[in-house]
C-alpha cells in the first residue's frame, strides 16, 4: 500500500482485539508494481512489469486467494500510475478473485473520476471490484497533478466526504472548497452490485476515526515496528463505529513479506532489495536505513515484515491477525530488483501452503 505509519502518541498495547465473527477470515496479495530483476540481474522494461501483473493476478487465484490489489505509484521503479486499466485486463483473465487498489491516492486524484473508474471495474469483473483509498505517504503524486501539499489534509478530508456521496448512489448535490461542487448530479455507470471501501491507515488516530465517520472499513498499513502497537487502532475503530451509528465493519492487516520454501532462501532473495529500496526512499521518506540486525528483528516474530518459509510466514500471520482484531490478511509482495520467477513462487506458496496453515491454525 501506498501508506507508511505516521507519527503517533497512542500507547501500544499487547492485549488482543477480538475479530468480529461474522466477517470470514480473508488474504489476499498487494503489490506496487515493482520492476524486476532478468536471470542476469538487469531490470527488465517497465511495460514487462506490467504485463507480468496480469499473470500474477491469474496465479493468486489459481493459488485460491481472495484478493489481488495494485497499489498506485508513480516512480521509476514502482511505474503502476493506472492500476485500474491493469486490474480490467486481470478482471478479462480471471473469475472469483477480487480486485482493486492499494492504494489509490485520493488526495491528488479526483473523486468522481475514482467512482467511475472502479465502478466500471465492478461491472467488467461482475461485481468483485473493491477500493481502498489512501491520502498516501509518498508525495510523487501531488506535483504530478498540480496539487499544493499544504492542503494534504484538506483534500483527504473533502474528497472522502464526496466519495461517500457518490457511494450512495442517486443524484448527487456536494459543495466543498478543492473542487467545484454538484447539484442534482447523475454520475454514471451505477452499481448494481456494491462497492466495498476501504481506508488505509498507517498510524493516525484521527484517520480511524474518519474511517468509522463514513462507515468505511479499516485497512491497517504495518510497514515498521511491533504490530501490536496497532491493537488500539482496532479498539478505537470498532467504538468510534458504534458512537457514530455505524454497522460493524471487516479490519484488514497489510504488510510486506516474501515466502520461499526455506527461511534462509526467503531471507536471501528478499534482504538485499528491501535494503537497497528503504536506503533509497530514507532522505524523502523519514526512514532509518536497515541493518541486518533491524531487518532480522521485523521478520521476528513481533515485526512487520513477514519473510520466511510458509510454516514461519503462516505463524507468525495467525498470531497478529487477533492481536489487531484483523479477518483479512494482505501480503504485499515483491521489491524492486527481485525476479519474476520468485515472485511467482511465493505467490503460489502464500496460496497453497501459507493460507490454510493460518486457517488450521486459527481454527
Amino acid at each position: 500500500m501506498n501508506t507508511a505509519p505516521e507519527s503517533t502518541t497512542t500507547e501500544p498495547t499487547t492485549e488482543p482485539t477480538t475479530p468480529e465473527k461474522r466477517f470470514p477470515l480473508s488474504f489476499g496479495l498487494n503489490t506496487f508494481g515493482d520492476v524486476t530483476n532478468d536471470a542476469d540481474g538487469r531490470p527488465i522494461s517497465q511495460a514487462q512489469t506490467i504485463r507480468d501483473l496480469v499473470g500474477h493476478a491469474v496465479a493468486a487465484e489459481e493459488a485460491g486467494l481472495d484478493y489481488f490489489g495494485i497499489g498506485e505509484h508513480h516512480t521509476d521503479d514502482m511505474p503502476l500510475s493506472a492500476a485500474d486499466v491493469v486490474l480490467g485486463a486481470i478482471a478479462a483473465r480471471t473469475e472469483r478473485i477480487h480486485l482493486g487498489s492499494a492504494v489509490t491516492v485520493l488526495s491528488s486524484d479526483d473523486p468522481v473520476r475514482v467512482f467511475q473508474r472502479y465502478s466500471t471495474l465492478n461491472a467488467l469483473s461482475d461485481g468483485r471490484a473493491e477500493v481502498i483509498l489512501g491520502r498516501g505517504s509518498s508525495i510523487d503524486s501531488f506535483p504530478l497533478f498540480g496539487f499544493d501539499l499544504n492542503d494534504y489534509e484538506a483534500l483527504f478530508e473533502e474528497k472522502t466526504n464526496l466519495f461517500a456521496h457518490l457511494l450512495r448512489g442517486g443524484p448527487v448535490t456536494w459543495e466543498g472548497t478543492t473542487r467545484r461542487g454538484l447539484r442534482d448530479q447523475d454520475v454514471v455507470p451505477h452499481l448494481d452490485t456494491p462497492l466495498p471501501t476501504w481506508i488505509g491507515v498507517g498510524g493516525s488516530p484521527e484517520s480511524v476515526i474518519r474511517t468509522a465517520h463514513y462507515g468505511f472499513s479499516l485497512m491497517l498499513a504495518v510497514i515498521g515496528g511491533p504490530v501490536s502497537r496497532f491493537a488500539p487502532y482496532a479498539e478505537l475503530f470498532h467504538k468510534a463505529l458504534d458512537q457514530f451509528g455505524q454497522e460493524p465493519q471487516p479490519i484488514g492487516l497489510h504488510s510486506p513479506g516474501h515466502v520461499a520454501a526455506t527461511d534462509e532462501q526467503a531471507r536471501e532473495e528478499f534482504w538485499p532489495h528491501y535494503r537497497d529500496m528503504i536506503t533509497k526512499v530514507s532522505a524523502t521518506r523519514g526512514f532509518a536505513i536497515p541493518t541486518e540486525s533491524s531487518f532480522l528483528r521485523e521478520i521476528g516474530p513481533d515485526g512487520s515484515l513477514y519473510v520466511g518459509s510458509p510454516e514461519t510466514v503462516a505463524t507468525k500471520i495467525a498470531k497478529h491477525l487477533p492481536i489487531v482484531g484483523a479477518n483479512r490478511f494482505d501480503l504485499k509482495y515483491g521489491i524492486p530488483g527481485m525476479t519474476d520467477e520468485s515472485l511467482l513462487t511465493g505467490i503460489r506458496l502464500y496460496g497453497g501452503e501459507v493460507v490454510p496453515r493460518v486457517r488450521e491454525l486459527l481454527g
